[in-house]
């Protein structure tokens, strides 16, 4: 009995005396949690890729000759020329910050067709077409990630087809390349390392043109002063050469 008793109060006393002991020990050093790291997307670098949409150009013809003869120019009337579109784009992008800047050259099949009957008199009818385009363009965006918002502007080409129809036939036609400005802008989200998807408008001014036609049989018929612009609406698809994303802390 006496030595249970002993033993009971040996244990007392031990547990009385436990937490002055763990309270002697040496406190547990703080560690700092590591930071956190944020993966940013990185714009920069050379690209290519493919784009289709639909396309618009509006079409003013004035008639200034007839025959080589010239005289007081005559208003023909406005059209609108419009179809599909499809094309590629090659281009350069370099960030800074949040800042991106890039030049691009685009190049596009196209099938803008339209037509109105002369004002010089029916049955004549005037047809427009744009059989392809290209913009030579540099850019300014703003990167939120690996979405970019952005500016283009620069140079445009249009090839074009200018057709007078009699009574259904091609009596005489004109063609010629055209150069003038263009303005744009679109979003481009990247869903992929190296894999981006955008929407872009673009405006083109071709200013006022003269064209001389010629009699499909043979001869000069008229010579036109034809006024075109352009409004053209692309989704686009680009594929970056370049690394990973970056690590920010």
């Amino acid at each position: 009995m006496k030595k249970v008793l002993l033993v009971t109060a040996s244990l007392i006393a031990l547990g009385a005396t436990a937490p002055a002991l763990a309270a002697d020990l040496a406190a547990r050093p703080y560690t700092k949690a590591p930071p956190m790291v944020a993966a940013v997307y990185d714009w920069s670098g050379f690209y290519i890729g493919a784009n289709g949409g639909w396309g618009t150009s509006h079409n003013c013809w004035t008639n200034t000759a007839v025959g080589g003869v010239p005289f007081t120019p005559a208003s023909e009337g406005c059209h609108d020329s419009d179809g599909g579109t499809v094309g590629g784009q090659v281009g350069y992008r370099w960030q800074a910050g949040n800042w991106v800047f890039g030049l691009e050259a685009q190049g596009n099949w196209a099938d803008f067709n339209g037509s109105n009957v002369s004002l010089l008199g029916a049955p004549l009818v005037n047809r427009s077409k744009i059989d392809a385009f290209g913009l030579f363009t540099g850019q300014v965006g703003y990167a939120a990630n690996n979405v970019l918002f952005y500016v283009k502007g620069g140079a445009a080409v249009t090839d074009n087809r200018y057709e007078g129809l009699f009574a259904g036939t091609v009596v005489d036609r004109a063609e010629e390349t055209r150069w003038g400005g263009t303005v744009g802008a679109g979003v481009e989200y990247a869903f992929a390392p190296n894999w981006s998807f955008g929407v872009e408008y673009n405006h083109l001014f071709m200013g006022t043109q003269s064209y001389t036609f010629v009699s499909t049989v043979g001869g000069i018929t008229r010579t036109d002063d034809i006024k075109q612009d352009a409004d053209l609406v692309t989704a686009r698809i680009n594929y970056r050469f370049g690394g990973p994303v970056v690590a920010r802390y």
